[in-house]
């Protein structure tokens, strides 16, 4: 444990209990070498068994497939940041692209046209880059990562196959029989973990031989192929960035939001998530091979299945940030009326500047009010009660403490309704910094958001209100004193309650 070679549960991101040998990877790499290392010395002494595989392009491919693994045993050991790991990651696809390996061109978005090295470069060093760390993102659960490898596995292997490609077969061949052997030790209940080695160059060697696979895919849609079949650690990948860019959060911090972690809080066991995210990795596995007949409709009909599957499967899941995103999406739909409820404020913030009396002072309230989210207001003022006309939706009320207050209400509300909902007591001080009373808005809850800015409210709003009722009541001869000088409109209240 000292050295670094066991993983201790020592994280609250940890689902183990007791501490677990973590170099797994080195089993597969060393097995996968030997494998490919002896059919390559077959073929060589031996060149009437040769079937077809060039073995330099081979090597070409496991020099930059060992940096990789070294690179994961060193941050298993010792850790790494995540761009020391990015510089080596992209040194590696360097090599590949150096030796041919390389994206020359994106026929299902750009037709035939082939790209220049300062483009086909950075594809490159993204597309491993993004593989190789995609892989390694879902090695959270015993046994999940190398599951979900052995099917995209399958997938290039039978992809090579049709294509005459021995070399990818046999690597692809080799690679499987790696991860099957080593996967009955890391299914759950592991007695050892794949590691960084293990994820990074599992992800690595299917980046590589993607390309090579790629090279001389006849279908338009070779990359396609990969892309797809790789769906469940890309999809991870997406998702992890996406939701930390949304949370404002760094992309590279570690937290509990994983799908695997997600299915966990949903109630099912360990062995249930796995397998069920294998059942998603064959189902992205499947609909891969789909594409390797081409039919005018085929790339679209398999897209539209996964983008269904994967937004229903994503809602499922619960994520925070997506709510969001999809309650903006809605306030950007209905931005017309939240517009339309803003100006209806800030037209009465104009229109209570020259306010004379009363009656126009309440009729300016109710259109801005009548037309927008909230349902009732109450007008609690320190000043005497200015003379209006009383109505059904307009009353004079009375608080706790005897106080008379003003209330309106849309059409068909009933006080006890208010009780229940949702408020915001606005201060209304005028001017010159004399207190005026309170105006409280009231909202019964709804599913739908408040489709207005509450900045105006709390603004510019309260401060011509309180200027308004400052100024009609300096100018009017007659007012109302107190409660019980006006029995007759607050008998008349009652009986409307």
């Amino acid at each position: 444990m000292a050295r670094g070679w066991v993983a201790a549960p020592g994280s609250s991101r940890h689902l183990h209990n007791k501490p677990l040998p973590r170099l797994g990877g080195v089993a597969i790499y060393l097995a996968f070498c030997g494998s490919v290392l002896t059919s390559f010395l077959a073929a060589w002494l031996h060149p009437e068994w040769q079937v077809g595989f060039p073995a330099k392009a081979g090597l070409t491919i496991l020099a930059p497939a060992t940096l990789i693994f070294l690179l994961g045993v060193y941050d298993d050991i010792r850790s790494l940041g995540p761009w020391v790991k990015f510089a080596v990651q992209a040194a590696a696809a360097t090599m590949l692209f150096a030796s041919g390996l390389r994206i020359l061109d994106l026929r299902v978005l750009f037709g035939g046209h082939h790209f220049s090295s300062f483009v086909s470069l950075p594809l490159t060093i993204l597309w491993v880059i993004g593989v190789t760390n995609a892989f390694n993102l879902i090695d959270g659960l015993d046994g999940l990562a190398a599951g979900s490898a052995l099917f995209s596995t399958l997938v290039v292997f039978v992809v090579a196959l049709l294509g005459h490609s021995m070399l990818v077969a046999l690597m692809t061949l080799a690679l499987a029989g790696a991860i099957l052997g080593f996967l009955r030790f890391n299914f759950n209940p592991a007695t050892i973990f794949l590691g960084d080695c293990g994820s990074l160059f599992i992800g690595f060697i299917l980046s590589a031989l993607a390309l090579q696979g790629a090279e001389k895919a006849p279908t338009t849609v070779a990359i396609a192929i990969p892309v797809v079949s790789f769906g469940l650690p890309i999809l991870e990948t997406a998702l992890s960035i996406a939701r930390r860019f949304i949370s404002g959060r760094p992309v590279f911090t570690a937290d509990r939001e994983h799908i695997h972690h997600k299915l966990l809080q949903l109630g099912l066991s360990h062995r249930q998530v796995v397998i069920v995210l294998y059942g998603a990795s064959g189902i992205f596995a499947l609909l891969s091979l789909f594409l390797l007949w081409p039919a005018g409709s085929t790339l679209g009909l398999v897209l539209a299945v996964l983008g269904s599957g994967i937004w229903l499967g994503v809602q499922h899941l619960g994520y925070l940030e997506f709510g969001e995103l999809r309650r903006v999406a809605q306030r950007t739909i209905e931005q017309r009326q939240i517009v339309i409820n803003n100006l209806a404020i800030r037209r009465a913030v104009e229109e209570l500047k020259v306010a004379q009396d009363s009656d126009q002072l309440f009729s300016i309230l109710i259109a801005a009010f009548g037309g927008n989210d909230f349902d009732a207001f109450d007008l609690n003022l320190q000043i005497p009660l200015p003379i209006f006309s009383p109505s059904d939706a307009l009353q004079v009320l009375q608080s706790d403490d005897h106080q008379p207050y003003v209330r309106w209400s849309k059409s068909g509300m009933k006080f006890h309704q208010l009780v229940t909902s949702w408020s915001l007591c606005l201060d209304l001080v005028s001017i010159n910094d004399r207190r005026i009373g309170t105006m409280t808005v009231h909202r019964l809850y709804s599913e739908r958001d408040l489709q207005l800015d509450i900045n105006l409210l709390i603004s510019v709003f309260p401060l011509a209100l309180a200027d308004a009722l400052q100024k009609i009541s300096v100018n009017q001869t007659e007012v109302v004193p107190r409660l019980h000088a006006i029995p007759a409109v607050l008998g008349a209240s009652a009986g409307a309650d």
